[in-house]
């Protein structure tokens, strides 16, 4: 009994440890204590604890995640696949990120310009050097078409 609550201390130090750094969906802190080779049991036991504590809530995360990765000119499409690779729920994602909202003509706009400096493709080369940043940076192709036929 002893040596079990012992255990689960050093999984509770652990994730807060990696807590205090930054925000992780439950998926995540799960995966990196696993890879310090804590018992299962134990970590399920901690982590169940932090999410009804409030200290681990993947909404919050996703809700986190978003409004970050949006302010540093990433697209919808990138921000979803980075959220289901770190374990978030599709529907979820589908809540939070509203892939069709108008707002992210506004992000594709200040993300093509800080970058592009408002230079209108010349040429068709120049043309799909721009769509691929902007596709890259995970932007819909109908979010960049847009961009360009409004500057047309």
């Amino acid at each position: 009994m002893y040596e079990l609550s012992i255990r689960r201390t050093l999984v509770k130090r652990a994730a807060f440890s990696l807590l205090a750094r930054r925000d992780h969906s439950l998926y995540e802190l799960s995966r990196k204590l696993q890879r310090k080779a804590f018992d299962p049991t134990d970590i399920d036991t901690v982590l169940a604890a932090l999410c009804q504590e409030g200290l681990l809530n993947d909404q919050r995360f996703t809700e986190n995640y978003i409004h970050s990765r949006r302010a540093k000119g990433y697209g919808p499409l990138r921000i979803q696949a980075e959220l289901i690779a770190r374990g978030i729920a599709q529907d979820l994602i589908e809540h939070q990120l509203k892939i069709i909202d108008n707002a992210w003509l506004e992000a594709v706009r200040k993300t093509w310009q800080k970058r592009f400096k408002n230079r209108l493709p010349q040429d068709g080369k120049s043309r799909a050097q721009q769509m691929r940043f902007l596709y890259y940076r995970g932007f819909t192709s109908e979010q960049i078409k847009q961009l360009f036929h409004s500057d047309d």
